[in-house]
């Protein structure tokens, strides 16, 4: 019988080893966002290096570094962003700005229970965008979505990525 793992969300920045996990997976997390097309190069090769990248994450008051935990032991990362209301207008309270589960942790209900998590934790206005080409990612959102918010979501692509918008206050985890 396959039984649910105990998954749960945390702030990363009240740990430095948090912060130290996510760093050393960010390299993968990189390379499943787009593999093989160059949209997404590794940080260095543009100016930028990870360190200076998540530094950025914890130092942003808007900004909400999470670790997904499976029992005691990290297994994901989320980043959260809370967009100002000045800057809002019509625009989503919060947007997902990474998510990633560590590859042999996939598939096992994993990113499913943190995205309820997040999401329920997180009440308001949301948008999530995948880059249109990554299948994975388009596929594992709109399921995970699609059972969140029992269907009540928009969607739309906009120049190569797919846009999910929808009301977490309003949702109630299937």
């Amino acid at each position: 019988m396959n039984s649910v793992p105990t998954v749960a969300v945390r702030d990363a920045r009240t740990g430095q080893a948090d912060r130290a996990w996510i760093q050393s997976v960010y390299g993968d997390y990189l390379d499943d966002l787009n593999p093989g097309t160059g949209v997404f190069p590794r940080l260095g090769e543009i100016g930028h290096r990870e360190p200076d990248q998540i530094a950025h994450w914890f130092g942003d008051p808007n900004t909400y570094p999470l670790v997904i935990v499976r029992g005691s032991e990290p297994v994901g990362f989320a980043r959260v962003l809370r967009v100002p209301a000045a800057a809002r207008g019509a625009r989503s309270e919060y947007q997902m700005a990474e998510f990633f589960i560590a590859r042999a942790q996939r598939r096992l209900g994993i990113g499913r229970i943190a995205v309820q998590l997040i999401l329920s934790r997180f009440a308001g206005r949301w948008e999530i965008s995948e880059y249109l080409r990554n299948t994975v990612a388009v596929s594992f959102w709109r399921r995970v979505l699609a059972a969140y918010t029992r269907g009540a979501y928009q969607e739309r692509i906009v120049n190569g990525e797919v846009r999910q918008v929808f009301d977490s206050g309003a949702a109630r985890p299937a």
